[in-house]
């Protein structure tokens, strides 16, 4: 028997959307007019992306960016880059959609604060469902694995692990959950995640 569930809790890149990191410094410099190289660099050889994961200010975030590329860098631009390089998992999108109608959904990943305001964006058919739902490590002081990022979410979402079921492309990252008493399993496309909705009598 599948287990009593409250809610839905889904990770966002590789299992909603299909994240391109090159796409995303492609546009953000043809956007500042930099180099790939030099975007790169600044985003994530820098370790500033993983800073603005871990909780580094948005405003901070972009001042320290636009200071490395020596160009001011808009929320706008942020933005436009991210959403061209996440392509929504049409698939996923719409079984998640139907799965909505009866149980609710949310969003945890391992992202800046940014990203509550711009995934609604990204998948716009859910996002009345999703409506401060969204849980961006940014804004919970931890990422992914950790258990506590786990229980802090479901503590914020107001259900209990044990009736929530975690879905994430990264096996590390459901161990985590599953330490944090949540139900969980790995999904990367369509197929995979359309199994696991099925053993938990979802679909």
């Amino acid at each position: 028997m599948p287990p009593p569930l409250d809610c839905l809790l889904l990770d966002f890149d590789g299992v909603l959307a299909n994240y391109a990191r090159h796409l995303r410094v492609r546009h953000l410099a043809d956007a500042c007019g930099r180099t790939p190289a030099q975007v790169h660099a600044a985003l994530f050889d820098s370790g500033l992306e993983q800073q603005f994961d871990s909780g580094l200010d948005s405003t901070a975030y972009l001042q320290q960016l636009g200071s490395a590329l020596r160009v001011p860098i808009s929320v706008a631009q942020w933005q436009h880059a991210r959403i061209a390089a996440s392509p929504p998992q049409a698939g996923v999108v719409e079984r998640v959609q139907r799965i909505a109608l009866t149980l609710p959904i949310a969003i945890l990943t391992n992202n800046g604060a940014l990203m509550a305001q711009t995934i609604p964006r990204i998948l716009p058919s859910l996002a009345p469902m999703l409506d401060g739902r969204i849980l961006c490590s940014g804004a919970l002081g931890g990422r992914k694995p950790d258990p506590a990022v786990f229980l802090r979410a479901v503590e914020l979402l107001g259900v209990r692990p044990s009736r929530t079921l975690f879905v994430d492309d990264l096996f590390v990252n459901v161990r985590g959950a599953r330490e944090a008493g949540l139900h969980a399993d790995t999904a990367g496309d369509s197929r995979s995640f359309g199994k696991v909705i099925r053993r938990y009598g979802l679909a």
